[in-house]
């Protein structure tokens, strides 16, 4: 895949996912702001202007070229509220491009299948780029993580990477 990806508007039945802006910050600090969000991830809940400056860094992209970083806010519809954030890193790599994808939703939209709802709409745009492999890591012990990735059709490989375990997903082009 040769230059960077553009992440599109993604709609579910329940859900719009929107390329991240920077003026997401102030209403994502509010979704990820329970500090029980960072028990497997690690890390704590940011302010508004340091949520702002991480997105800015992000929306400015890779330093090399051909990694593509696609990151969107999840827009729960019949609320017309930000409830979380779904993202793929797209790598260059052997047979063919890999998209490394992750998912977080607040606390107080948790158990209601959003965070499955929007990784499968990700699997599913991801699908119709000449990408050859989905990729999550998943604390061992978050099992809310490992059921929405096997809902996505991620499969655990047994490997690990700083402690998670590698899900994959081979995809045919």
């Amino acid at each position: 895949m040769k230059g960077r990806v553009a992440p599109p508007v993604l709609r579910t039945d329940r859900l719009t996912l929107e390329p991240l802006r920077a003026d997401h910050a102030e209403e994502m600090s509010e979704v990820l702001a329970a500090p029980e969000l960072y028990d497997f991830i690690g890390g704590v809940p940011l302010t508004a202007t340091e949520l702002r400056a991480r997105y800015e860094r992000m929306l400015a992209g890779s330093p090399d070229p051909e990694v593509s970083w696609c990151n969107w806010v999840i827009r729960l519809r019949a609320e017309d509220c930000l409830v979380g954030a779904v993202q793929a890193t797209i790598i260059p790599g052997y047979p063919g491009p890999a998209a490394q994808i992750a998912w977080m939703v607040g606390t107080p939209w948790q158990k209601r299948g959003i965070a499955k709802e929007a990784a499968l709409a990700l699997v599913d745009w991801l699908r119709r780029l000449p990408v050859r492999c989905v990729i999550a890591h998943v604390h061992p012990d978050h099992q809310a993580s490992a059921a929405v990735a096997a809902a996505s059709g991620l499969e655990p490989t047994g490997d690990t990477h700083d402690g998670e375990l590698v899900w994959r997903l081979p995809l045919t082009t």
